[in-house]
C-alpha cells in the first residue's frame, strides 16, 4: 500500500509519499514514489504514483527515459508547453503501460492499476496539480479541491479537511502533513517510514525544500508525540457520558 499527498498552497506546492512496498507481510520493501525532473529557470514536475509497484516503475522509467536525449525530447517532460499538456502526456502513459501489461487493457480495479498525482510549474504559467487516474482521465485540484490523495486515504483526511487553509506557510503545511502522514502509519502497517517531503515555491522554477524523514527524525517524533499527547488531553476534556 501507499499514502501520497500532493497540496497546493498560495505559496505554491507541497508533496509527501511514505516508501513501503509489500507484497506480504514477509516481503515488504523500501521504494521512492516521488520523482521530480527540472530544468532551473524553466519548469518543475513532480509525480507521486501509487499502485502496482511494476506499472509505476514502467511509468516512471518511460517518461524518464524519453527525456534523457536531446533528440528525443519532442512531447516529453521537458518539452511540454503547459502542466495540463503534461498531464495529458503522463495519463497517456500510464494507458500505454497498463494496455501492454493487462490483456483486459485500463481498469480502475486491474491488478496492474496505477494512480499518479502530478504538480508544478511551466514558466508562463502557473502551478498546477492534478490527480491521473488508471483510465489515463485526470482531474486538476482548485478552491474546492485543494489537494490530493492517492493510495491509504482514509486515516489521514480527516485533519487536512479540519486544518487545511491556502495561506499556511510551507512550515505549517509541513506540520499538518506530518500529522496526516502518522495518523495513517499509526493505523496501517502498509504504509511505512522514511517519508519523502518537497517544497515548490510559486514561480521559482527550481526545485525548493527536499527531505526524508524517517523515524529518528527529532521533528517528526516532537509532532508524533505531541499530537498524541493533544488527543489524549482533547478526549479527556470532553464531558462525561451520563445515562440521564
Amino acid at each position: 500500500m501507499t499514502y501520497c499527498v500532493g497540496l497546493k498552497i498560495d505559496r505554491g506546492l507541497v508533496f509527501m509519499s511514505d516508501t513501503r512496498t509489500n507484497a506480504g507481510i514477509d516481503n515488504i520493501s523500501t521504494f521512492r514514489k516521488m520523482h521530480v525532473w527540472e530544468e532551473p529557470g524553466e519548469r518543475v514536475i513532480v509525480l507521486m504514483s501509487a499502485g502496482n509497484l511494476a506499472t509505476t516503475q514502467a511509468v516512471v522509467s518511460m517518461l524518464d527515459e524519453r527525456s534523457k536525449a536531446a533528440s528525443d525530447r519532442v512531447g516529453t517532460l521537458l518539452e511540454t508547453p503547459s502542466m495540463f499538456q503534461t498531464a495529458k502526456l503522463v495519463g497517456d502513459t500510464v494507458k500505454e503501460v497498463i494496455k501492454t501489461s493487462s490483456p483486459d487493457g485500463q481498469t480502475a480495479d486491474s491488478y496492474f492499476n496505477a494512480s499518479i498525482i502530478l504538480g508544478g510549474q511551466i514558466k508562463g504559467g502557473e502551478p498546477r496539480l492534478f490527480l491521473i487516474y488508471p483510465e489515463g482521465n485526470f482531474i486538476e485540484a482548485g478552491e474546492d479541491t485543494p489537494f490530493f490523495q492517492i493510495g491509504e486515504t482514509k486515516y489521514g483526511k480527516p485533519i487536512i479537511v479540519r486544518a487545511y487553509d491556502p495561506a499556511m506557510s510551507f512550515a505549517e503545511t509541513a506540520k499538518l502533513l506530518l500529522v496526516s502522514f502518522d495518523s495513517t502509519l499509526k493505523s496501517n502497517l502498509s504504509v511505512g517510514l522514511p517519508l519523502d517531503m518537497m517544497f515548490y515555491e510559486r514561480n521559482t522554477m527550481r526545485v525548493g525544500f527536499r527531505k526524508r524523514i524517517g523515524g529518528d527524525d527529532p521533528y517528526y517524533r516532537a509532532v508524533s508525540d505531541g499530537w498524541s499527547n493533544a488527543l489524549k488531553a482533547a478526549f479527556s476534556s470532553l464531558p462525561e457520558f451520563t445515562e440521564d
